[in-house]
Formats: structure tokens, sequence, C-alpha cells
């Protein structure tokens, strides 16, 4: 008698072949007769075939599941090369499609339902956007190339291979935590490169400033306002500093979100009186001035020896961390987050977040990583100032607007210790 769970599976089977035999069949639609592997009919049998194979195999009959699945592969290299003797240009797409197409039957035929369907979709999906990708990929250089080596190395080609639990003096270092704070941080910077040269170019300077403020404000602070200084500006530098740096207010928001969770409500009430500030002028700014195609911001950032280095600085302040708490308690670590924040806000946010619970009280450290920011906001102060000149006023003045309300909510939080 028949199960249900095996209707089922093959129900699954039946649809993965649907899916993929019908965006094949409207790709192929206007090739003649003989002249392609598969069509909807095709694909909607090997997979069936796949589900038979995978309901022999669960059933304890490898010998008929494997020469049914061997004979499917076959029927498909047989019509495959056909395919190639009738029209001179093989279309191994069809061909691997097929053979993807059986295996994920043969998976639902095992009772991975949810999986195959799962499968088939994205295969349907990746075949659906050829054209699409082509463009895509027509559209990259040999840069984007590289970003995007260097940081799949980064996210998939360490982390799997980093033992777990904690080393090191004080054992503060938990290498899959540190590892993953390089990838989360270096996302940033892939997305804004991404978004940079998907975007940047073609919309123009105030783009830029969210692009390039999702990854490094201060770079592009010292861009815009070498623009202003040497009279290159457009009319929209201004502008793209103050949101840039408003940008940035938001990011080191969603990072303490991800990296550091119970400091969460004690700094998004201290940092949120600066990021409206900070919106509000850049939206003032915005408003006066022209929308101007600006400079590119930042070329790509990601950089494999900058990403060891940043970890080595991570577990330095780890252990500095932990040291300081043993010796000075509480407020040792906020001196120390405030010291580090100064030249990383990022590792500051790690440090924090590294930390074990009641070793430092949230509020404390979310005044601390605050103080960071307002340190951060003094350098590109100072850039703007420095090389924007008379013309980066309105600039500074939103700069220096948002770090007054910074400075206040600092101060009443400090009180409130």
């Amino acid at each position: 008698m028949i199960a249900a769970d095996h209707l089922a599976a093959l129900g699954a089977a039946l649809a993965v072949g649907l899916m993929v035999g019908l965006e094949r069949g409207w790709k192929l639609r206007a090739s003649e007769d003989g002249q392609r592997v598969a069509g909807i009919r095709t694909f909607t049998l090997l997979a069936l075939v796949g589900g038979l194979s995978g309901l022999l195999s669960g059933i304890g009959q490898p010998v008929a599941s494997g020469v049914l699945m061997a004979g499917a592969a076959a029927l498909v290299a047989i019509g495959y090369s056909r395919s190639v003797l009738a029209n001179g240009r093989p279309d191994a797409t069809s061909a691997v499609a097929a053979m993807v197409t059986l295996a994920l039957g043969f998976i639902a035929g095992l009772g991975n339902a949810a999986l195959a369907v799962a499968g088939g979709a994205v295969v349907t999906l990746v075949l659906a956007l050829r054209n699409d990708m082509h463009r895509w990929v027509g559209a990259l250089d040999e840069a984007d190339v590289k970003a995007f080596a260097r940081y799949a190395v980064i996210a998939l080609a360490v982390l799997p291979f980093l033992p777990e639990g904690r080393f090191g003096p004080y054992d503060a270092w938990e290498p899959r935590t540190l590892w993953l704070v390089v990838i989360i941080v270096t996302g940033f910077s892939f997305a804004g490169y991404v978004a940079n040269r998907t975007f940047g170019a073609r919309k123009g300077t105030i783009a830029t400033a969210i692009i390039g403020g999702a990854y490094s404000s201060t770079a592009v602070t010292h861009s815009f306002a070498q623009r202003l200084g040497t009279g290159q500006g457009g009319g929209a530098e201004n502008a793209g500093i103050a949101l840039a740096s408003a940008v940035m207010y938001l990011r080191v928001i969603v990072l303490v979100a991800i990296l550091a969770t119970s400091l969460l409500p004690h700094f998004v009430v201290i940092v949120a009186p600066a990021l409206v500030v900070g919106f509000a002028l850049a939206w003032w700014l915005y408003r006066k001035a022209p929308i101007s195609t600006g400079p590119a911001p930042p070329g790509n950032p990601i950089a494999l020896v900058p990403a060891a280095t940043f970890v080595a600085f991570v577990a330095a302040a780890s252990v500095g961390a932990r040291w300081a708490q043993d010796q000075f308690g509480e407020q040792g670590i906020a001196i120390l987050l405030l010291l580090m924040g100064s030249m990383d806000v990022d590792a500051a946010i790690v440090t924090a977040g590294g930390l074990e619970p009641g070793t430092i009280a949230p509020d404390l450290a979310a005044l601390a990583i605050a103080g960071t920011i307002l340190a951060n906001m003094s350098v590109k102060l100072g850039v703007t100032l420095v090389y924007g000149k008379r013309e980066a006023r309105p600039a500074a003045i939103a700069l220096g607007a948002s770090m007054i309300a910074l400075t206040a909510s600092l101060g009443v939080g400090y009180a409130a210790l």
C-alpha cells in the first residue's frame, strides 16, 4: 500500500520537474523538434524518475535505485550529444539542469520534499535570470572580481576551519566570534562597494554619501571637502558630508544591535538626538543645493591584510578589557573602550559585545562607545575645515550641531550614572 508520505514525495518531485521544465520549455520554445535536450514533459518525467529512485532507495532497494538513476542520466547524455550533432551548438545549460532536476527528484523521493522544492525554485530562478546575470557579469571589471574573491575568502574560506572555545590570556579569545566580527564589518564594506559600482556614478553626490557613509564616512568627508576646497564642487558636497555622518550613526547602531545587543537601548537613547539633528541638517542642505554628479566614494575597501590586522587589534583589545576589569573594575573598561574607539569605533563595539554579562554596566559601556563617536566626529570636523575651507562652512556647521547634540546626550547620561 502506498503511504501518504510517498505520494507527497512524488508530488514534490513532480513540482520540481514542472518548475524547471516550464522555464526550459519557454526558453527553448523557438527550437525545432529534436534540437533541444528536453522540454517541460521531459523535465517533469526526469524529476519523477528521480523521485521513484529515491523511494526505492528508501525502502531498501539500492540496486534498482542506482540502475534507474544511471539509465536516466544516460538518456540525458545521449540527448545532449545528439543536440550537439544536430545544431553544432551544445546546450550545456539544459543538460546540466536536467541532471540537477533528476538529483532533486531523488532528494524528494528520500523524504526531503521541502529541500527538493526549495532547490527547484532556486534552479528555476537562476535559469530565468540568464540575461540579467550575463549583463551583470559583462559589467564587471577586474577590480570587482577581486573584491568578490576577497570577501568570499573572508566569509566562507576561513570560518569553518576555526576552532571552537576560548583561548589565550584570560580566556579572552574566541576565534569563531572574532572572525565573525570581521565578516560583519567587511560585509559593510563589500555592500558599500557593490552599491557604489551599481549606483554611485549615476546617482550623484547624495547617493555617494549614503553609500560611502555605510563603510567610511571619514573617507567620504575627505573626498567631498577636497572638492569644495579646490573649487570643483558641484553644489551638493556640503549636504553629502552631513549625510555621510548621519548614515554613520545608523551604521553604528546596527553594529551595536548585532555585536553588543545588551547595550542597544542605552546606546540608542544617547545617539538618537545627534542622529536626528544630522539627518535634519543634511536634508536642509540638500534642499538648498542642486544634485550633482560627485566623485565616486573610496574604492574597494576589502583587503585581507587589513582584515587580519583588525582581528589582531580586537584580540589585543579583548585581553586588555579583561585585564582592565581585573585591575580597575568597570571604570577601567570604560576608559579602555573610549581610548580604543577613538582609533576604531567598530573595535570598541566588538570588545564591548565580547565581554561577559555583568562585566560592565550597559549604560556605562554605551557612554564610552558614544564618546568614541564624538572623537571620530571631531576628526571629520577638522578634515572638513582644513580641506574644505570657507566653501565647507555649511557642512562644518552641520557636523558641529550634531556633535553638540551628542555632547549634551553624553552629559545627561553621565549625570544619570
